[in-house]
């Protein structure tokens, strides 16, 4: 797909079409970066992004008796 390339301010730009941005998934920031010669546009993820959802899915009685101790192992001050 051939884009121009516009004047934003005292930069150049380009416009992505809303198709591409839904394709990418991409939302208020994108990660850029330049490898050999090409510019490069990577969604920014949220950090732990589903973490909460995988660990619901996951069936407690996959969990070793370790790790069951450990999950329900009191915190003290030196925990926290």
């Amino acid at each position: 797909m051939k884009v121009s390339v516009i004047p934003i301010g005292n930069s150049r730009g380009v416009r992505l079409p809303k198709a591409v941005l839904e394709q990418c998934k991409f939302t208020d920031s994108a990660e850029l970066t330049v490898e050999d010669g090409c510019v490069v546009l990577t969604p920014v993820q949220t950090p732990r992004a589903g973490w909460a959802e995988a660990f619901a899915a996951s069936p407690a009685e996959k969990l070793s008796e370790e790790d069951h101790d450990w999950l329900d192992a009191p915190l003290d001050a030196e925990d926290s």
